[in-house]
């Protein structure tokens, strides 16, 4: 199993997505009730994948989630999850639609 870490910085994202093949990135509040849902999906996808994963604290990191939504082009929401494959977003989604069915099924497996 990939160990799931935290991206506190720009770099930190730039390194993150840079690498080949696919991998997921979560934006989660903290302070939110659905994002805590969501979240506790992505975790329980995560546990049984060996994808590499990372999470973005939206209120803590914000400038590092601001990022992803300019970089892709994508209107930042919280949750909001993205399965990335050699740097380009195959597949996104927010809110209720994070569960681990519609992970597993985004990622083929």
């Amino acid at each position: 199993m990939e160990e799931t870490g935290y991206l506190h910085s720009i770099e930190e994202l730039d390194q993150f997505v840079s690498q080949q093949g696919k991998r997921l990135l979560f934006k989660h509040s903290t302070v939110c009730p659905i994002s805590t849902a969501a979240f506790d999906e992505f975790q329980s996808y995560v546990k049984q994948s060996d994808l590499p994963a990372a999470i973005i604290l939206v209120r803590e990191d914000r400038p590092v989630s601001n990022e992803v939504a300019d970089r892709y082009g994508i209107k930042h929401e919280s949750p909001q999850i993205f399965l990335l494959e050699d740097g380009v977003v195959k597949w996104h989604t927010s809110h209720w639609k994070i569960t681990k069915q519609a992970i597993s099924e985004a990622v083929g497996a």
